[in-house]
């Protein structure tokens, strides 16, 4: 099977929808009940417009996804976004993380983002490990942060810093108006890393 990334679409949410949920029984994410498909439309809809929503899609069907949201509300903020990404156990030990974050990235810089946060709970190895293969520094692990299947759970921030613009930053460029050349570029270098059957 051949893997490629591409933008997400509102039609995705179901399959994304099933995708999420196993993980929101677990500590990996701090969020449960899952989400419906409705609730995933309606995110994909409201975090395409500003950031990119990214998926990894092989034999026709979503199998795996990364997106980048807002970090802190302030508007000195605005140059920052967080990022998250969860795979199908189809894509796992395929280059699959490392694909969908290499597009995130590429696609964060042409949009003029400056810093980049991956909040990961801990432990969770696999997930750390792709962050740090990224190049993301650990800035520090909240401790005891949050409460999740009759435990407190630790929260690890990992950062990378994108650019070093001189002064003050221009404004970042919105998704949905970067040139379409430049998305499927990104897309399509990335999915060539993706070790495919």
């Amino acid at each position: 099977m051949e893997y490629f990334i591409r933008p997400a679409k509102e039609e995705d949410a179901a399959a994304l929808a099933a995708i999420y949920a196993p993980y929101t029984e677990t500590p990996i994410t701090f969020e449960s009940p899952a989400p419906t498909a409705e609730e995933f439309r309606a995110r994909i809809a409201a975090i395409s417009a500003r950031y990119p929503f990214l998926i990894c899609e092989g034999g026709g069907e979503p199998l795996g996804y990364a997106y980048a949201h807002r970090y802190r509300e302030r508007a000195a903020y605005d140059w920052d976004a967080e990022l998250s990404i969860y795979l199908s156990p189809a894509l796992r030990g395929r280059g699959a993380g490392h694909a969908l974050y290499t597009a995130l990235f590429s696609l964060l810089r042409a949009q003029g983002f400056v810093n980049i946060y991956g909040c990961v709970a801990v432990p969770n190895a696999p997930s750390e490990r792709l962050h740090e293969a990224m190049g993301m520094e650990l800035v520090f692990t909240d401790r005891r942060t949050a409460w999740k299947l009759g435990a407190w759970r630790d929260l690890a921030f990992y950062k990378l810093r994108l650019a070093e613009p001189e002064g003050g930053p221009p404004a970042v460029v919105p998704f949905r108006a970067l040139p379409a050349d430049t998305v499927s570029a990104a897309c399509a270098a990335a999915g060539r890393l993706i070790r495919s059957d």
